[in-house]
């Protein structure tokens, strides 16, 4: 990957978020989302939250008003749940462990980046 893109991984993370969340949310008047507060900036100062409200109003031309509602992952199972899934794809792809990502895999739409 890139220097510049390795210099700040949350953006990369927001691109990511972007690329699978945008579309599902643009067909909804308001979306809240509950990331984990340690997910929220970006070194440049912009949060995902402002990051994909723009993305919104203005790629997608959505109406969409964007809630978030910061929660910590030790007290949300829907956070741990998103946890343990990107835990099994990066075992897949970065570790060569694919055990538990087989099981998830049928269900999952695998999009391949090229930097």
């Amino acid at each position: 990957m890139l220097a510049h893109i390795r210099a700040d991984s949350n953006k990369l993370y927001n691109y990511m978020i972007r690329l699978g969340f945008l579309d599902r949310m643009a067909e909804h008047d308001v979306v809240t989302m509950i990331p984990d507060p340690r997910s929220i900036k970006v070194k440049s100062g912009n949060s995902l939250h402002d990051y994909l409200q723009t993305e919104l109003w203005f790629t997608k031309k959505a109406n969409t008003n964007l809630l978030s509602r910061p929660q910590d992952s030790a007290t949300c199972k829907g956070i741990q749940l998103a946890d343990l899934l990107a835990g099994m794809v990066q075992a897949h792809f970065e570790d060569n462990v694919s055990r538990d990502f087989t099981t998830i895999q049928p269900r999952l739409a695998l999009n391949r980046l090229f930097f």
